[in-house]
């Protein structure tokens, strides 16, 4: 079947649940850990009939299993920075569905690479292998056609005097960073920007304290002279990202939905606070339903805040499989 045409679509609430059930189904039957899930609690795919009734399976499997779907093709395997221990694996078995997801999301929310420089400080992306996140961002560099687009790994002197310039030539850009590296360039070369969208993708990668949202977005706001700092919202394990253009409330692509669970019941809703549960249509050949370890609030638009992570490894139900 050829996902790529169905997912990437300005789904109505119906036919986002319909194709939802199509992937879960597929899963269930194709992919062997998330069917062994399944079966360890207890739910059989023929008596999901609705888009509430599909369980999500805990992201930490992604470090002890292949989550991907038969047949086990790979074109890719990502892996995350392991800042926490273990590293996640994500097998992708077609890379032209990331592609289209991180484009189709990026010109969703902000309109067309090409009309953008962007510049990207992710230093402990670039320091190693398998990131999706410097995968994503070096397509969207190269789709912008501007020489002056690219990587900075500590080079602030240089990213200072790149700004600098664009700045003077009233150049639409994208600076997108890891937390980190933001804190420590402002704090050399604070500079107001006019015409620069600031956007941090989370994480201090144990470089710095750790700070709150509002505290980051305060000091980055104060040394860059804006009134909002964007925010890119993405894993290892997901294929699609959802942004936040202010106050940390982000928005997700049209195939993508965030949910709540309780957070000391995995199995259980909740209505607006609780455990972060992700459907990624764009997840299709791995698993599009995922209970994340982010706590968090979802408010009555649809956006949602990331309010801080589960301070234990294992929620209960996954480690019936951990061994």
């Amino acid at each position: 079947m050829h996902w790529g045409t169905q997912i990437f679509q300005n789904h109505s609430e119906k036919a986002f649940e319909k194709l939802a059930l199509e992937i879960f189904r597929y899963q269930a039957s194709t992919n062997r850990i998330y069917r062994t899930y399944l079966e360890h609690i207890k739910i059989h795919s023929n008596d999901v009939k609705r888009l509430d009734d599909i369980p999500f399976l805990p992201i930490e499997l992604f470090k002890s299993h292949e989550v991907i779907c038969e047949p086990n093709h790979r074109e890719q395997v990502y892996t995350s920075s392991g800042t926490g221990g273990v590293q996640s694996r994500h097998i992708v078995h077609d890379l032209s569905i990331y592609e289209r997801s991180f484009f189709k999301g990026f010109e969703h929310f902000y309109g067309k690479p090409k009309d953008y420089t962007i510049l990207a400080l992710l230093p402990s992306y670039l320091e190693r292998s398998g990131s999706s996140l410097i995968y994503m961002c070096e397509k969207l560099i190269q789709a912008t056609g501007k020489e002056e687009s690219g990587f900075y790994l500590n080079e602030h002197e240089k990213l200072h005097a790149q700004l600098e310039t664009l700045e003077e030539k009233n150049q639409k850009t994208l600076l997108m960073g890891v937390s980190f590296g933001l804190l420590d360039f402002v704090e050399k070369y604070p500079l107001p920007l006019q015409h620069t969208v600031v956007m941090e993708t989370g994480g201090m990668k144990g470089r710095r304290k750790e700070l709150i949202r509002e505290e980051l977005h305060h000091t980055l706001g104060t040394g860059f002279n804006q009134g909002n700092i964007h925010s890119e919202y993405g894993m290892t394990e997901l294929l699609s990202q959802a942004y936040s253009k202010g106050a940390g409330r982000f928005s997700c692509p049209p195939w993508m939905q965030v949910t709540c669970r309780d957070a000391n019941d995995p199995f259980s809703k909740s209505k607006n606070r609780g455990g972060l549960n992700i459907i990624d249509l764009a997840n299709v050949h791995s698993c599009a339903f995922i209970a994340s370890q982010d706590l968090g609030k979802i408010h009555a638009d649809g956006t949602f805040e990331v309010l801080g992570r589960f301070d234990y490894s294992d929620v209960r139900g996954c480690n019936l499989m951990v061994q």
